[in-house]
Parts: C-alpha cells; structure tokens; sequence
C-alpha cells in the first residue's frame, strides 16, 4: 500500500514525502527526549537531597536529638557547615511546626538569643499575636508566605502514596523553579517529624530550555535546508527531466511541439550529457526508421520491373505454340526469378548486417594484416578463374590502426575486389595501396585495369540498387556498392570512385581517421 502510494508520487513529492516522514520521526524521538530531560536533571538533585536527609537522620537518631526548637537550634548550630552547599534545610515535628530552619545559620550568632528565638520560631509557627505580625520586617512576611507553601506541601506528602519515602515537590512560577524533598524521621517505630530540604533549581530550567531552542533553532535550520535542496533539485533536476520527458513523448506522438532540449543540451552535467545523448539516439531512430522505409520503397520498385517481366512472358507463354519463342520466354522466365531472388537474398543480408552492426563495438586494429589476408584469398581464387593477380603496396609505415571492426574492414575490401574484378577481363590486374596522409589519415585505393565507369557523376554508384551493366543485367542486385558505402561511413571514413587518367580503369579510394 505504501510503496503503491509512493510510487504514484513525483520525484519532488516523493523527496517531500520521504523528509517528512523522517523529520517526524526525529521530532519524536526529539519530543520524548525533551521530557526527559528534566525528571532526569530533577531526579539527580533529588537523589542528592535523598543522601543529605537520610545522613542528617540518621546523625539525629544517633545523637538523641528531640524535634523541638531547643533540641533543633543547637543541631543546627553545631553542624551548620554540614548544610552550606544547599540552598535551605527545615526540619517539621509532627504537628507540621517548623522547629528547626537553616535561612538561620546566615544571621549573627546573636540571633540564637532567647528573645529573638522566640520571635523568630513564634512567627514561623504562627504562635504570636496581631501586634507582633504587625511590627515584623519583609523578609519575616515573605517567610510567612513559604511557611504556608510548605504546609500545603506536607499535606500533600502525608495524603499520599509515597509517605514513608522521600518525595520531591516542583514549585515553579516564571522567574524560580525550585525543588523541594521532604522526607519523615522515624525513630523507634515512631514518626517524630519530617525533614524538608528546598534548592532553587534554576539550572534545570535553563538546561531545559537550551535544550528546547536548541532543538527549535535546528529544526528551523533543518527545514530551512530542506526548503532551498527542494527548490534546487526542482529548479536543476526536476523540471530538466520534466523537459526531457515531454520531448520523449513529443518524439513518440511525432508532434511538431517545440521542446527545451537545446537548453538543456548547453548544459556541462550528467543531465546534459544525457539530452544530447538520448537527442542522437532519437536522431539515429529516425534515420534507422527513414532509412528503413526508403529501402522497403527501393526494393519494392526493384521487384516490380522483374515481376511486370514475369507477368508479360507467363502471358505470351501460355499463348505460344513456337517451340523457339517458348524456349526464349521460359529463359526470361528464368531470369526474372533469379533477378527477385537475388534482390531479395541481398535485402535479407543487408538488413542481418545492419542488426549485427548494431551489437558490435569499434576497436583500435591494424588494418594491413587484415587487407593482405583478403589480398591473399582473392589471388589464390581468381588466378585459377580469370588468371587476374591482385597486388598489394604500402608506404612502408608498420601499423595503419583506426577505430574500426575487424570483419565489415574486411567486408568492405572485399565487395570492391568483387566489383573491380567484375570489370576486369583475363589476364588484367588490380592494385591495393596502403598509406597515411598528412592529414592523419589512412588511405586505401584500390586501382583496377577495367573499363572504368560510364557514369560523369560516380557519386551515383554507391547508391542503392543501381547498377549500369547492360551486358550482365539483372546478374547484380545494386547492393553491393551502397554496402560499402555506409560501412565506411560507420568508421567515420569517405570514400570516392573517379576513372584512371592514363589508361581505361577505376580507382576507388577510402579515407579512415587514424588514431
């Protein structure tokens, strides 16, 4: 269901898509590490706390020590250093008095004076009268103020499930974040009074809300990148692929629509590299396709004319009686189905090759060695048939390499010995001549004593299915020549035919680029 939905999606929205879903995982696991944060800050100052008060019972317990002011007073008194690293300790007896708090320790030691005892503790008791709140400076009216926070907090710890234990309070309000652990003393199977241990936890508020806009400055910096590698990958890669689409389909629904691939083909990148690619392989589709439909148009006018002969003499055949003239008409007969035939066995070659040109890859070869060989086979042929001797020349270099495939080199050499030899009589001879240019080029020519060629215009015998031999027509298909033709132009090379200036012949010469 997923991957369906995912696949439905464009590239963009899939990029969009795939990010959200990771940034909410993250945001997650982001969210429950933030709520984490502070009970485990606040868990650590309360097991400190928890290992303050458990110490100061147990030094009670030890000493003796009775939860009344008296008894309180100089405990606190002779073991005040043991409280200087927190912020304030107040000791309860059971009635949820104060009798004992260490914001005393920081007065003069005259403080502990009877009189002042008695107003201080009395205060905090809410033991004296009217007048005496009357007379009492701020400080006292703010500890009357923390005196009733801590009341309700005692309430709350003895109405719940973890009396007997310690247990920490938060009080927070927007300028303090404060952490109280209060903690009952039991004695002897008895509870004698509660121990409450307060510490303004600041820290844990900033070290929570660092952590909180640290978080947010990321996820907006997160976000931030993510907005401008969106608008990036839409602007430079996206839309170009759009682009590129659109001018597939425009070239699948042969539409006249202009498209953007020349913008995209300027380009120095991987994108441009495949729009001018995919615009010559769209170039040699329709050239393979036009070159398709132009051979098929050839091939079927070249069947025509044997086909029109077939009919004309089948229908004189069957109203002759003359024995000679019946003879004649079954040779044309004859002829004619040879002729279509070999039209079509070349057509067939002819396309086999192209499929097989498609699959194979050039190579850098030396094309002498592969010249000779075709030299040698010919001459150990057509010195017994027609007793013509092909001769072979170089310029003395030791390799002629190019970019080429080894069999259509041979190919082409060995059409053009065919139909130089087809215009030779007994006893002539045929040149091979190998050099370089100086034009960095590989020449080969190939010089025959024939009857040269009839045609001002030589251009015209490499074209498809034309052939102008009066005496011998129909024994040649027209193909031969146009085969070599577009084997040469598939290694990059030319090629151009012209008659012998000092005797009748032809010479055809082929240029490859060396490498």
């Amino acid at each position: 269901m997923f991957s369906k939905y995912l696949k439905s999606l464009s590239i963009l929205k899939k990029f969009l898509f795939i990010n959200f879903i990771i940034f909410t995982i993250i945001s997650l696991f982001t969210f429950v590490y933030l709520n984490n944060v502070q009970p485990n800050l606040i868990k650590k100052k309360s097991v400190k706390h928890l290992n303050v008060i458990d110490n100061t019972i147990n030094t009670l317990i030890r000493l003796d020590v009775k939860f009344n002011v008296d008894d309180i007073r100089k405990f606190l008194f002779s073991t005040r250093f043991i409280f200087q690293n927190l912020d304030r300790v107040i000791f309860f007896d059971n009635d949820s008095n104060i009798v004992g708090d260490t914001d005393t320790l920081d007065l003069d030691p005259r403080s502990f004076s009877t009189r002042l005892d008695e107003i201080e503790f009395e205060s905090l008791n809410e033991n004296e009268n009217e007048n005496d709140k009357n007379d009492k400076n701020n400080n006292l009216d703010i500890t009357e103020n923390k005196n009733f926070s801590f009341k309700n907090i005692l309430k709350k710890y003895l109405n719940s499930d973890a009396y007997g234990n310690s247990y920490t309070f938060i009080q927070e309000d927007l300028n303090q974040f404060r952490l109280i652990t209060i903690k009952n003393v039991i004695k002897n199977n008895s509870n004698i009074g509660y121990i409450a241990i307060t510490e303004n936890a600041n820290d844990i508020k900033i070290a929570t809300d660092e952590r909180k806009a640290f978080v947010l400055r990321t996820a907006i910096a997160v976000g931030f990148v993510i907005l401008i590698f969106s608008f990036v990958l839409s602007r430079y890669f996206i839309k170009p692929i759009q682009n590129l689409v659109s001018y597939t389909k425009v070239i699948k629904d042969k539409s006249q629509t202009k498209t953007n691939i020349e913008s995209l083909k300027s380009r120095n990148d991987e994108l441009g590299l495949l729009s001018n690619s995919l615009e010559d392989m769209t170039t040699e589709l329709q050239k393979r396709v036009a070159h398709a439909e132009n051979f098929s148009t050839d091939l079927v006018h070249e069947i025509r004319n044997p086909l029109a002969s077939l009919k004309s003499a089948s229908e004189i055949l069957q109203d002759s009686n003359n024995s000679e003239q019946r003879l004649k008409l079954l040779n044309i007969l004859s002829h004619d189905v040879l002729r279509i035939e070999r039209l079509i066995t070349d057509y067939s070659q002819m396309l086999k090759d192209e499929v097989a040109l498609s699959k194979e890859k050039m190579k850098k070869i030396n094309i002498e060695p592969i010249i000779q060989s075709v030299v040698e086979d010919y001459n150990n042929i057509q010195k017994v048939k027609k007793n013509i001797k092909i001769n072979y020349e170089n310029d003395g270099n030791e390799k002629y390499t190019i970019n080429g495939i080894e069999n259509r080199i041979e190919q082409i050499i060995a059409n053009l010995l065919d139909n130089s030899i087809s215009f030779c009589k007994d006893g002539e001879n045929i040149f091979v001549y190998v050099s370089n240019t100086v034009d960095k080029k590989i020449l080969v020519k190939i010089i025959d004593d024939g009857q040269g060629f009839k045609e001002k215009d030589t251009s015209k015998i490499f074209k498809r299915f034309y052939s102008n031999r009066p005496d011998k027509f129909g024994e040649h298909s027209g193909l031969g020549l146009n085969i070599v033709k577009n084997l040469v132009n598939l290694h990059d090379g030319e090629i151009v035919a012209s008659n012998r200036l000092d005797r009748d012949g032809a010479i055809v010469e082929i240029k490859f680029p060396s490498v």
